[in-house]
């Protein structure tokens, strides 16, 4: 088995796929990518059982004479390729030692693969229902809810991102009881409505090698009740779903919210991250204190007696207000909000705060982010 590929492709494509792999996995063969040639077309696989990925590239140079895959130790090989980014690299392997020999110019490296036959075979997603999502909506889905995803092992629905799927729409879900997110498409549709709970790490792999296209392309998803994969340029991704069913979101997210303020992004930021130096370490509480058209951020730790108070100008109806927040949930949500301005939309202390992005006089889109914080109990 030999072939020639040029070093710059095989390194991006190994580091694309390399996070999949983790050193602590029970089978040992899962620290190997998985190398197999088909007449001059080479898949690259990486595995942990829980999701599966190959990238393909196609080749100049390539022969297959009895051995046609081997499984090669990922850590070296990843760490040897990427120095080379510009030059051609040769590999020729034994197919009765399983021994690796890779030319580069002037440099020759041995190392030894295993036997491929005990890889585990990517899942076949039988009776699978089909859909084409752009990438971009896709990257933006994972972007704006995977941070507010538990991590929580016993409340494995949870963990993972709610796809719900409707005639008019397409609904991202990620909640982790103390923060909720809900991205929503209305100019995407699907004829067969249909919802099911996908992992992180896989949403997770997808996003870092979509970012990297300048164009938009298409992403086909095929699924079934145990497995979905995503299929774009060179890569399939396969993973298994969460089961179980998903909490109620709809239900949590509060309905009559009179108190409503509009405030400048950049500015909230800010002050939020400047006062959550002073406040308790453990609870990370703010305090927001509203009344007219100015909002008062404070925080304090009594144990090490320190104090911080910032006053803000703002747009605020309704009655007087005192809320608390966890500084490091609310700092989230306003990282991954894009407008100048943002809409906090509250009711009462006890109940939850709902952020939407604001622009004033701005027509409705077919994007909607809603961004809920649970409140925190205000210490005295």
């Amino acid at each position: 088995m030999k072939f020639i590929v040029h070093g710059g492709t095989l390194s991006r494509s190994l580091q694309s796929i390399n996070s999949v792999i983790t050193t602590s996995n029970a089978v040992p063969i899962l620290e190997n990518f998985l190398f197999q040639l088909k007449g001059k077309t080479l898949s690259i696989t990486a595995s942990d059982i829980e999701t599966t990925v190959t990238v393909t590239l196609d080749l100049t140079d390539a022969e297959a004479d009895g051995l046609n895959q081997i499984a090669i130790p990922s850590k070296i090989l990843s760490e040897i390729v990427k120095t080379f980014s510009n030059v051609p690299l040769s590999f020729l392997i034994d197919e009765n030692t399983y021994a690796i020999e890779i030319t580069s110019g002037e440099g020759k490296y041995k190392l030894t693969g295993v036997p491929a036959e005990d890889y585990p075979r990517v899942a076949t997603i039988d009776d699978a229902s089909q859909i084409t999502i752009p990438s971009s909506l896709l990257v933006n889905a994972i972007s704006k809810t995977i941070f507010a995803a538990g991590t929580d092992d016993t409340r494995p629905q949870m963990a993972g991102i709610l796809c719900e799927q409707k005639e008019d729409s397409v609904t991202f879900v990620a909640t982790d009881a103390h923060k909720l997110v809900r991205y929503r498409r209305t100019d995407f549709s699907n004829d067969v409505p249909n919802s099911f709970i996908l992992p992180k790490k896989p949403l997770n792999l997808m996003k870092n090698i979509l970012v990297t296209y300048k164009e938009d392309a298409d992403v086909l998803m095929e699924y079934n009740v145990k497995n979905v994969s995503f299929k774009f340029e060179n890569y399939n991704v396969v993973c298994r779903l969460i089961e179980g069913r998903y909490p109620n979101y709809e239900g949590a997210i509060p309905k009559e919210n009179p108190n409503k303020l509009i405030i400048e992004r950049a500015a909230f930021l800010s002050s939020v991250r400047r006062v959550a130096l002073f406040a308790n370490q453990s609870t990370m509480q703010v305090r927001l204190t509203l009344e007219g058209n100015e909002m008062i951020i404070s925080a304090e730790d009594i144990d090490f007696s320190n104090a911080a108070k910032e006053r803000l100008s703002c747009n605020y109806t309704g009655d007087n207000l005192e809320i608390g927040f966890n500084a490091k949930y609310l700092l989230e949500m306003i990282n991954n909000i894009e407008t100048e301005y943002l809409l906090l939309e509250m009711s009462q202390p006890n109940r939850a705060g709902i952020i939407y992005p604001y622009e004033e006089g701005a027509e409705p889109t077919a994007e909607s982010i809603l961004m809920l914080v649970m409140p925190v109990m205000l210490a005295n």
